[in-house]
């Protein structure tokens, strides 16, 4: 049974560690990277003690597939240059 639920917004990024955590009763951090929240993991667990939480989260904030909202704009088409137009001479 897990310890507690704990919500991803509550946890900290631990540059360090590359992982999310959140201080565990033992006096470490319960940790979670973000490659096992892309596989869809839900658990951090302590690395010293054998407590663990749940942690909630939107997993489709942690996916590989390109965001809709950033599409890259739209590059400009070439368009043909139109050359001068000489004058004809008209008597």
């Amino acid at each position: 049974m897990s310890y507690d639920e704990v919500e991803i917004e509550d946890m900290e990024w631990n540059e360090e560690l590359q992982a999310f955590t959140y201080p565990c009763p033992c006096g470490d951090l319960f940790q979670i990277t973000k490659e096992d929240l892309r596989l869809g993991e839900e658990i951090a667990r302590c690395p010293s003690c054998s407590l663990f939480i749940t942690v909630v989260y939107n997993p489709e904030d942690f996916t590989d597939r390109p965001d809709k909202s950033k599409k890259t704009p739209a590059q400009p088409s070439p368009v043909a240059e139109i050359g001068k137009v000489e004058a004809l001479d008209v008597q």
